[in-house]
């Protein structure tokens, strides 16, 4: 049993190596017109590398070419670059998302009388001082920016109040006498005016109501949006003369003085003005 098996092997490999003659005939003339020497062992050879080089082609035609596109279930390239336009698209509605939660979340601290939140730890705000930065600076423009600094340093349309607002001319909401200052020590981010019963109080500036509603704390509280980012409060009215949503221009009367609220001794107008999300003291920038 055991030389049986080297026998049948060594005639397994004789088939393969077997010579067969192939040869093409014409049909009517019986003349010769192709002969091959062939072995079996040499056409599964042949087939072998050919099905080699065939996937081989397939699979570069595949990887670098655009047919890839056509074939059901391969993502083409046009859906790649409009699925990374939605990815930044999404990135950029989610910073907004958190900067407009704060700015919202703000605006109700300004009705309250809560401290205001430093939007300067928003996700936008670091995008955007990041994307302002230059990467490299020269030797040249660091000379040119220090003296710009010590040319700017003693010039007194640079300096301001803690503040980088861009002036704007704000009309005085009402004509009285201030009996508490602005002070953010005491979380006191406004002045408090005492006029006259029943007098109108108007708007310091064109812009769009943002809040007009009632607080238990602050009574009839009224918001502005104004142009370069200003927001003006009124707080404390008997009644309010504008709806939220509604466009007022510099001057309009917007309520009546009053004493509503918790967090009012008497009647008068509790007026704040902010810039950027932060408060700032009126009297630099209306006279009363």
């Amino acid at each position: 049993m055991g030389d049986d098996k080297p026998k049948e092997s060594k005639k397994i490999i004789e088939k393969l190596r077997n010579k067969y003659r192939l040869v093409v005939l014409n049909d009517d003339t019986f003349e010769e017109k192709l002969s091959l020497k062939l072995s079996r062992l040499n056409v599964f050879l042949v087939a072998v590398f050919g099905a080699f080089i065939l996937i081989t082609a397939t699979t570069f035609l595949i990887a670098f070419t655009g047919i890839r596109e056509y074939i059901p279930g391969y993502s083409s390239t046009e859906l790649k670059r409009q699925a990374r336009d939605l990815a930044e698209v999404t990135d950029s509605l989610k910073r907004y998302k958190v900067y407009n939660s704060k700015y919202l979340a703000n605006i109700r601290n300004i009705i309250t009388g809560k401290p205001p939140i430093n939007f300067a730890d928003t996700i936008q705000s670091d995008s955007v001082i990041n994307a302002s930065l230059p990467k490299e600076i020269s030797a040249e423009e660091s000379a040119l920016r220090q003296n710009v600094e010590e040319e700017e340093r003693f010039n007194i349309n640079s300096i301001h109040n803690n503040q980088s607002a861009t002036p704007i001319s704000f009309f005085t909401p009402i004509k009285g006498l201030i009996t508490s200052e602005f002070d953010t020590r005491e979380s006191h981010f406004g002045v408090d005016i005492v006029a006259e019963k029943n007098e109108v109080v108007k708007a310091t500036q064109d812009g769009i109501v943002i809040f007009a509603d009632w607080s238990v704390e602050t009574g009839h509280v009224l918001l502005i949006q104004h142009s370069n980012n200003y927001i003006s409060v009124y707080k404390h009215n008997a009644s309010l003369l504008k709806k939220q949503g509604e466009i007022v221009k510099s001057g309009e009367p917007i309520a009546i003085i009053g004493n509503s609220g918790e967090l009012s001794t008497g009647p008068h107008l509790h007026f704040e003005l902010w810039f950027d999300g932060n408060p700032v003291d009126p009297k630099n920038y209306i006279a009363f």
